[in-house]
C-alpha cells in the first residue's frame, strides 16, 4: 500500500542511465529512470502498455517512427509492441508506468 522512495534501490544500468523500481503488483508498475545528458534509451519494444511522464530534463523521444522533443510536465503513451527510445538532451528523470508489470525488471 505504501512505498517509501528511500527503500527503493537506484540501480545503475550503465551509459548514464539509472532505474528505481517503485510500486508494483502484477497488473501495474511504476519506475523512475534517471538520465545523464547525452544518455540513450535504445530503441526497443515490449508487450506492455507504457506511460512516460517527464519529471525533469529534456528528451528527444522517438515513438512509432515519430520524433519529438519533450520536457518537464509532458507525458507520452506507448502502445504494446510499438518501437520507442530516447536521447537525453538535458539531464532528467522520467516516471514510467507499465501495465502489466515488467517482470523482466524484477528478475534482474
Amino acid at each position: 500500500m505504501f512505498v517509501r522512495h528511500d527503500d527503493c534501490r537506484l540501480e545503475d544500468l550503465g551509459g548514464g542511465v539509472k532505474r528505481r523500481i517503485l510500486a508494483h503488483a502484477g497488473g501495474l508498475m511504476q519506475v523512475e529512470v534517471h538520465f545523464d545528458a547525452g544518455a540513450v534509451g535504445a530503441l526497443h519494444s515490449h508487450p506492455h502498455e507504457q506511460l512516460t511522464h517527464v519529471l525533469s530534463g529534456e528528451f528527444e523521444f522517438t515513438v512509432g517512427g515519430e520524433t519529438r522533443t519533450v520536457s518537464a510536465g509532458d507525458t507520452l503513451y506507448k502502445a504494446p509492441g510499438v518501437v520507442h527510445g530516447c536521447v537525453c538532451r538535458r539531464a532528467g528523470v522520467l516516471l514510467d508506468t507499465f501495465t502489466p508489470q515488467r517482470d523482466d525488471f524484477l528478475a534482474g
